[in-house]
């Protein structure tokens, strides 16, 4: 699991590593995802270190807040918030989790399909 030092998140929030920022408050930021699944795939980040959703709830919950009012912020800036999009937070192994920075995915732009096939 990543700590703040060697943390890709941490390091773009930081401006040591650059990102194309999409959205950015005091609290959170928004850039592409470098490996879209869709053709808008944002990636939803706060600027401090939580490493699942567990932690936000138990730390500082107004995160998610934040999280998801970027969101709307980002879905309006690329014109989907009347097609429609999708959130996607993963969290630990079982949920997908990759990266131990809590993040969001926006997804959209073209029809997503379902959540899980078998």
């Amino acid at each position: 699991m990543a700590q703040k030092d060697d943390c890709i998140f941490c390091k773009i929030a930081r401006g040591d590593i650059p990102a194309e920022i999409i959205y950015e408050d005091d609290t959170v930021m928004a850039f592409p995802d470098i490996n879209p699944a869709t053709r808008v795939h944002v990636l939803i980040i706060p600027k401090e270190h939580y490493p699942t959703t567990m932690d936000v709830a138990d730390e500082n919950p107004a995160i998610a807040g934040a999280m998801m009012k970027a969101a709307v912020a980002v879905a309006r800036e690329k014109n989907i918030e009347k097609s429609g999009y999708r959130l996607i937070i993963n969290t630990n192994d079982d949920g997908g989790q990759e990266i131990y920075h809590v993040h969001m995915h926006l997804l959209g732009g073209e029809r997503v399909g379902p959540l899980r096939t078998r």
